[in-house]
């Protein structure tokens, strides 16, 4: 029994998801656990099962993913970034659907780096005329 893999990488903020679907049951693995155990928040449950509910394959794909990097909202971003990507080599007729949802778009937002001279990015140090 060979089951075939997608691969699709998903990158939000310092986070990076690499994730393989797999037709299966619906369940989701991150780093070797339950993703509700992963997540424990249901807010970043309902982000990465997005791309899945909107397609209407919440029971019919596996997904298994590794994350590094970022806080949990990033990660959590990024993996659904990755399983959208990964949805789309399952079925390119996908595209208009997760495209017109904003999935497959890079969010390109970093934090902004620290300035010399400046408390921090934008934020100066205080000033005193006296």
């Amino acid at each position: 029994m060979s089951t075939e893999e997608f691969y699709g990488t998903g990158r939000r903020k310092n986070a990076v998801a690499r994730t393989r679907v797999t037709s299966g049951t619906g369940r989701i693995l991150v780093n070797g656990r339950p993703f509700d155990e992963y997540f424990p928040r249901a807010s970043l449950q309902q982000v990465i099962q997005q791309p899945l509910t909107l397609l209407n394959l919440l029971g019919k794909y596996d997904v298994k993913a590794n994350i590094a990097g970022g806080g949990v909202s990033g990660q959590a971003e990024a993996l659904r970034h990755g399983i959208a990507r990964a949805l789309l080599q399952v079925d390119p007729e996908l595209r208009p659907q997760l495209k017109k949802a904003g999935y497959l778009t890079r969010d390109a937002r970093k934090k902004e780096r620290k300035k010399y001279g400046q408390r921090g990015a934008r934020a100066r140090f205080q000033y005193s005329k006296r």
